[in-house]
C-alpha cells in the first residue's frame, strides 16, 4: 500500500464518527424569531482542544448567537485528524461552515475546492484589507485573494541580550554579518558563555523551523512559483553554510533542542537565542516550570525580559528581511450557509476578537491589527492582556511599547517554505521526514559540505514530490 494511505479505512471510520459528534453546541433559538422558530445553525470546527480555550470559544459563540440569532455547533478536532476529516466530509456533503485551522492546510483546501475563497475575500474587504497583517494575507492567497481570513499567529524570533550588546557597542543583529560579528565578540566558552544558542537536533522539527528562518532570510525557498524544488541554489548553499558555521563556532556543543536552548539562555549563558514568542511570559518569570536562572534573576526574575531585545526579521547577503511565521485562519467552507458563516467570522475578528486572543496572548499575535476607526485598536488591547501560567501580568509590564510594536510589525514579513506556491502537502512531507535537520546534521558531523547538503536535500525532496504526485 502506498505511503500516506496506511490506515485509510480506519481514518475514514474515525472521521465519520468525529464529524457526527460535537464537543459543545449552541441551541439558543433566534431572538424574536417568530413563535420560537429556531434560527439557522452553522457548524464550526476548531483545532483548539484545550478545555480553557474551548470554554472561551463557547463564550464567544453564545454572544454571537445572542446578537444575531444564528446558532453555532462547535466541534473540537485534533489538528492531525483535520485533513482527513475535511476530505471525508467533503465527499459526504457535510463540510463545516467555518473551520479554524493552521496555515499548513489553507492553500491545499482552497485548491481542492473545500474553501470558499470569494467569501473569505469579501470578509477581508468588509473588515478592511489594510487592517490585517500583509504577511498573513500573502501566505494564504490564491490568485491575489485570501483563501481564508487570518486570525492569529506567531513568528520565530532572534532574541538578544541588549545590555551585553550595548556594553560592547554591537549593532542590532538584523543581518547575517551582524549576527556573526556579535556571536564572535561575545563568545566565551572558557567561562561557559556562548555567542548564540539555537536548535541543531536532527530529530526535531524545531531545528527545521529554526533553520528555515535563516533560509528565508537568504532568499532560499523550497520551490519556485512553478513548483520546482530549489534547494540546490546558491541562496540555499549560503544559508546552510552560515547556519552550520555559526552554531559550530559560537554555540554550546552537543545536541541542542527546544528545552536546552531555552535553559542556556535562561541561565545567562548565551548572548542570543532563536525561539518562538511563547518564551515571552517565561522570560518574565511567570511560569514556575521554566524560570530564568541567571545570576541576576535571583533578585529579579524578570531580568532577562527587561534586558533582552528582539529581531523578528533579519536578512542574509542574498535575501531580504524575512521571518518564519505560523498563522491560524478562519476558513469558510463551500456550503449553503455562506452568509451566516461570513457573519460569524466577522464577529470573531471584531466583537469576539480580544476574548479569543486572551487565551494565550504571548503566542496569539493579532493578525488583524485594528479597525476602520483605529488602526492599532487590537494591538493596543492585546498589549494589555494578561499572560502567564503560575502568575499573570500584561506583557506591557515587562516589554516596552517599541518592543511590542516591533513584534507585531514583524508579522508583515511572515514567510514560509512552499505555501505561497501551493505546495502545502509537500511541506508537510518535508517536515514529517525530517529531511532538512537530518541533512544539516551531516554537515555538523563533517560528512557533507554545505553544497553537498543542498544537493542531497534537493534530491530527497524531489523524490518526496514525485511520490506525492504518483499518489495523487
Amino acid at each position: 500500500m502506498k505511503r500516506m494511505r496506511l490506515g485509510f479505512l480506519l481514518l475514514v471510520v474515525l472521521a465519520m464518527v468525529a464529524a457526527a459528534c460535537s464537543s459543545t453546541s449552541s441551541t439558543t433559538t433566534a431572538a424574536g424569531g417568530g413563535g420560537g422558530e429556531p434560527s439557522v445553525t452553522i457548524k464550526f470546527w476548531s483545532t483548539e482542544t484545550q478545555p480553557a480555550r474551548l470554554a472561551k470559544t463557547q463564550e464567544i459563540i453564545d454572544r454571537f448567537t445572542e446578537k444575531t440569532g444564528i446558532n453555532v455547533q462547535l466541534t473540537a478536532t485534533d489538528e492531525d485528524a483535520l485533513p482527513q476529516l475535511m476530505l471525508t466530509n467533503a465527499a459526504s456533503g457535510t463540510l463545516p461552515d467555518v473551520v479554524f485551522h493552521p496555515l499548513d492546510f489553507t492553500i491545499g483546501w482552497a485548491n481542492a475546492g473545500l474553501l470558499d475563497i470569494d467569501a473569505a475575500n469579501e470578509v477581508v474587504e468588509k473588515l478592511g484589507r489594510d487592517t490585517f497583517s500583509q504577511g498573513a494575507l500573502d501566505l494564504a492567497s490564491v490568485d491575489g485573494k485570501p483563501a481564508a481570513v487570518p486570525s492569529d499567529g506567531w513568528g520565530q524570533l532572534l532574541i538578544y541580550r541588549k545590555d551585553l550588546f550595548d556594553a560592547k557597542g554591537l549593532d542590532r543583529p538584523d543581518t547575517f554579518d551582524k549576527i556573526e560579528a556579535a556571536a564572535k565578540a561575545l563568545n566565551d566558552p572558557g567561562n561557559n558563555f556562548y555567542g548564540i544558542t539555537a536548535a541543531n537536533d536532527p530529530g526535531a522539527v524545531f531545528t527545521q523551523q529554526t533553520f528555515e528562518h535563516f533560509a528565508l532570510a537568504n532568499g532560499c525557498q523550497l520551490v519556485d512559483d512553478a513548483g520546482n524544488v530549489t534547494l540546490d541554489t546558491p541562496n540555499c548553499v549560503g544559508a546552510i553554510d552560515f547556519f552550520t558555521r555559526l552554531l559550530e563556532n559560537y554555540s554550546p556543543g552537543g545536541l541542542q533542542d527546544v528545552v536546552s536552548t531555552r535553559a542556556t539562555y535562561f541561565a545567562g549563558q548565551a548572548a542570543m537565542i532563536v525561539w518562538s514568542p511563547f518564551i515571552l511570559d517565561e522570560m518574565a518569570g511567570l511560569r514556575d516550570a521554566a524560570l530564568p536562572t541567571c545570576p541576576e534573576c535571583a533578585d529579579d526574575p524578570a531580568f532577562l525580559a527587561k534586558n533582552s531585545a528582539f529581531v523578528p526579521s533579519f536578512a542574509g547577503p542574498d535575501g531580504a528581511p524575512a521571518q518564519y511565521g505560523q498563522v491560524s485562519y478562519m476558513g469558510i467552507g463551500k456550503t449553503d450557509k455562506t452568509d451566516a458563516a461570513k457573519q460569524f467570522v466577522e464577529f470573531w475578528l471584531s466583537d469576539g476578537y480580544i476574548d479569543w486572543l486572551s487565551v494565550a496572548p504571548e503566542g496569539k499575535f493579532p493578525m488583524r491589527q485594528g479597525d476602520g476607526s483605529d488602526a492599532t485598536k487590537y494591538i493596543n488591547e492585546w498589549r494589555s492582556l494578561e499572560t502567564g501560567v503560575d502568575r499573570k501580568a500584561p506583557l506591557s509590564d515587562f516589554y516596552s511599547e517599541d518592543v511590542i510594536n516591533e513584534l507585531i510589525q514583524g508579522s508583515n514579513n511572515f514567510d514560509r517554505w512552499g505555501f505561497k506556491q501551493g505546495q502545502g502537502e509537500l511541506v508537510a512531507q518535508v517536515y514529517s521526514t525530517l529531511i532538512v535537520p537530518q541533512t544539516l546534521d551531516q554537515v555538523f558531523q563533517g560528512t557533507l559540505t554545505p553544497a553537498e547538503a543542498a544537493t542531497s536535500m534537493q534530491q530527497q525532496v524531489e523524490q518526496e514530490k514525485k511520490l506525492l504526485e504518483e499518489e495523487g
